[in-house]
């Protein structure tokens, strides 16, 4: 799996960035990359069931084709792992629509 693995990029900022990984058309995960001064934290979020060798397989991608690409000096590479599932996405957006609905005159009726 970790070789047909690609990232697509969702944000990049001086100090970060972060990628879907999909496997063809399916998210199989989210990684977070955090670039310090000396070292480079990554939060892994995988979706999918995966063995401990294809993990392994993963993060030598993640670090062979987006950390060392970066061209950042790092004296390791951190990862954190963890197996859950998206459950939502929250913007200020959605939230501040949510808030005008609840506070309409139309939402304080009584059923």
């Amino acid at each position: 799996m970790s070789e047909s693995v690609r990232f697509e990029r969702q944000y990049r900022t001086a100090a970060s960035e972060g990628y879907h990984l999909l496997d063809g058309e399916q998210r199989i995960g989210h990684v977070d990359l955090h670039y310090t001064q000396r070292d480079v934290y990554a939060s892994l979020i995988l979706e999918v069931d995966m063995t401990e060798g294809a993990l392994l397989d993963l993060i030598e991608r993640i670090d062979d084709a987006l950390v060392l690409s970066a061209e950042v000096a790092r004296d390791d590479f951190l990862v954190t792992v963890y197996r859950g599932q998206e459950t939502g996405f929250y913007s200020d957006d959605f939230l501040a629509e949510r808030a005008s609905r609840r506070d309409s005159p139309d939402s304080r009726r009584p059923n």
